[in-house]
């Protein structure tokens, strides 16, 4: 299986950027997707971007595209989410999720989650 570890989040101004990790260690030799989501409190967990084991494939929710940077680096088993230009509306806890298909923008692909990074855009 493979455990995954989020970090990075934290409080930041309107207009601001943080680059969020995951820390990825078991089956990290498996090609497997990897994507991030966010929940805002009462609200349902929402795709936010995805990316192929190669990293050949990135897809975004309209929401962030033009701000959002998903990337990943298989020699340092990790995935990294740059977020730019942050908004009040980006406030949510973020999660990293594996997929065993190339890429998916639903949630139940995946099956191995992280626990989350509280990220807070402040007004």
């Amino acid at each position: 299986q493979v455990q995954l570890v989020e970090s990075g989040g934290g409080l930041v101004q309107a207009g601001g950027s943080l680059r969020l990790s995951c820390a990825a260690s078991g089956r990290t030799s498996s090609r497997y997707g990897m994507g991030w989501f966010r929940q805002a409190p009462g609200k349902e967990r929402e795709f936010v971007a995805v990316i192929s084991w190669s990293g050949g494939i990135m897809e975004y929710a309209d929401a962030v595209k033009g701000r959002f940077t998903i990337a990943r680096d298989n020699a340092k088993n990790t995935l990294y989410l740059q977020m730019n230009s942050l908004q009040r509306e980006d406030t949510a806890v973020y999660y990293c999720a594996a997929t065993s298909s190339l890429f998916s923008r639903v949630a139940s692909s995946y099956a191995y989650w992280g626990q989350g990074t509280q990220v807070t855009v402040s007004s």
